[in-house]
């Protein structure tokens, strides 16, 4: 029995991508949620730069129509202008609160509708009376010039102002209503992005299901060859199965591994392999060791070397040669599976189109890595030549030390 492996170990480091809970779910929505109320320190920060502005302008203007020598209540200005501005910042909260109960694009527009026009005037008649109270605490009579009563005076303001008044609440609902709309927006992706990634998950969960009674079903096929023929070695088969099965359920729950953990698992899937074919089988494994702490998926050399086995190398009488080799070149991680069969006939390319562990290594492949993947299948010296090329990263393996890599 010939086996050449050149397995170097390989020290693993790297880093953890936690899987998305709905516990992280939750508090992201929570935050998005909590944001649709703007900040009072930033509410109050422009409340200020516009009171500032106002009190520019209304000194400016006083002072073109102010006659000669007149003095300008600059303080009273400033405050007059600042109130001006705070009263709308401290009514927003109530109002973004109705903007969020009473939404316009809900079942009932008729009822938010009146519900807005109610709350719009309410608005106006309490920001109405927070400036007159802010002008009597001013002046004693309030500002009302000698030629006018106080209720004309009073009519004159507030219709003067009422369409502004208007305005403004119609300005912070459609900022609440636009607000809301895009943490929605944001609420939604993040529902669809958990549900697509469930949805891979669940269909990687089923592609290793199927590939797990597939391998098992081929492995004791092989057994069954040897159980009369060869006692001892059907024994020894069953032994390693059994030290390959234990392997396979300990990591049951990983969709990706180190490609050490996988050479690792290969060389037990090629103990049986050799004990099935003695000499006529001859393997070579060579690993550049940065390679090794690299994350790969679970089971995705085996499927590969086992076609190789089957179709370039079982239905020959000569010895056959199969090697396994794997690097990284920059941000790449390349596998290759070789043997010397016969290469791309026709029951090989029948196999690479139909076969489950191809089909099934593909369409994993696929979900996980998408376009950055790379399968490819080509001939070379007369056999075939699988490659496969997926993104580099590191494999992160909870401290576990690794193993020595065998070599016999």
């Amino acid at each position: 029995m010939n086996r050449l492996y050149s397995v170097t170990n390989g020290v693993v480091r790297g880093r953890t991508n936690a899987p998305l809970t709905s516990s992280t779910a939750a508090a992201d929505s929570a935050r998005m949620r909590k944001a649709w109320t703007p900040p009072a320190r930033w509410v109050f920060g422009v409340a200020t730069t516009l009171g500032l502005f106002s009190t520019l302008q209304a000194y400016r203007l006083t002072m073109l129509a102010a006659k000669e020598g007149m003095p300008i209540e600059i303080g009273r200005l400033l405050i007059l202008n600042l109130a001006f501005w705070y009263i709308p910042a401290l009514l927003l909260p109530s109002v973004v609160a109705v903007a969020r109960r009473f939404r316009l694009d809900g079942a009932h527009r008729l009822r938010a509708l009146a519900v807005h026009a109610a709350a719009a005037m309410g608005f106006a008649i309490v920001r109405f009376i927070g400036m007159i109270g802010v002008r009597f605490l001013l002046w004693n009579n309030g500002g009302v010039p000698p030629w006018m009563t106080s209720w004309s005076f009073l009519q004159q303001n507030f219709l003067t102002d009422l369409d502004w008044f208007l305005m403004v609440y119609a300005g912070i609902v459609g900022a609440s209503h636009a607000l809301a709309y895009y943490h929605d927006a944001q609420e939604r992706r993040l529902k669809e992005s958990q549900l697509e990634t469930r949805l891979v998950e669940a269909r990687l969960k089923t592609l290793e299901a199927e590939l797990h009674p597939h391998f098992l079903f081929n492995t004791l096929h092989a057994i069954s060859t040897l159980v009369h023929r060869d006692p001892e070695a059907a024994d020894r088969m069953i032994s390693r199965l059994s030290d390959l099965l234990r392997i396979t359920f300990d990591r049951s729950g990983e969709p990706r591994i180190s490609l050490k953990e996988e050479i690792e698992f290969l060389q037990k899937y090629l103990d049986i392999e050799q004990t099935r074919f003695q000499d006529r089988l001859t393997v070579r494994i060579d690993v550049d060791p940065e390679a090794l702490d690299g994350e790969v998926p679970r089971m995705i050399l085996q499927p590969l070397v086992e076609n190789a086995i089957k179709h370039g190398i079982a239905p020959r009488s000569e010895p056959g040669f199969l090697q396994v080799l794997a690097g990284r070149a920059e941000e790449r991680l390349w596998m290759e599976v070789r043997d010397n069969g016969s290469g791309l006939h026709g029951r090989t390319l029948k196999a690479l189109r139909t076969g489950v562990g191809l089909s099934n290594t593909r369409a994993r492949l696929e979900y996980l890595y998408g376009p950055q993947h790379r399968l490819e299948f080509s001939d070379r010296n007369g056999g075939l030549t699988v490659r496969v090329e997926i993104p580099f990263r590191r494999h992160e393996t909870g401290g576990v030390t690794p193993a020595a890599a065998r070599v016999a």
